[in-house]
């Protein structure tokens, strides 16, 4: 059921207020409260997010809410190859070579990787590396892809990586 929204209800009102400043917990427990929020005609492409101003897709994916991420996908958020990466969206970061048409440079390709390593994607991750992702590249938070899986708790890739000689910022 799609839930219909005056921008002057309390509840609109608190939505816009913890998107606006960041609030991921509010914001997580008043969608875990109203499900139908996603759905209530929301533009799910609206810039203005905390990340770079872009949209709530870009917000979702760099703090790692995953489930968010992904119900934006499902309702129809455009993704970069950055967010297909980071969500294990394999068959779509393959497509961006595939065609050959625009294919990705080396920095959004590294970029990619990383946040492949911080979603715990490691067969997407695999896939960039074998495109020229740069290993050890000190992105984000000044953390390379390694540091980003120990971050996210993403054992795996983390173990993936150290297996590789990948390597720490921290050392």
């Amino acid at each position: 059921m799609t839930q219909v929204l005056d921008p002057a209800e309390p509840l609109a009102v608190m939505v816009v207020g913890a998107i606006q400043g960041g609030e991921v917990e509010v914001l997580r427990d008043a969608l875990a409260a109203h499900p139908s929020l996603i759905a209530a005609g929301a533009e799910v492409d609206a810039t203005g997010a905390v990340i770079a101003g872009g949209t709530p897709l870009d917000d979702a994916v760099a703090f790692g809410q995953w489930r968010a991420a992904r119900r934006l996908v499902e309702h129809g958020a455009r993704t970069a190859l950055w967010h297909e990466a980071a969500l294990g969206m394999l068959a779509q970061v393959e497509a961006r070579f595939a065609n050959g048409v625009a294919v990705p440079d080396a920095a959004a390709i590294t970029a990619a990787f990383w946040s492949a390593c911080h979603g715990g994607q490691r067969d997407t991750a695999a896939y960039l590396l074998g495109r020229g992702a740069d290993r050890d590249w000190i992105g984000y938070d000044g953390l390379t892809p390694l540091d980003a899986a120990v971050r996210a708790k993403a054992d795996a890739v983390a173990a993936w990586l150290t297996g590789l000689g990948a390597r720490s910022a921290h050392g």
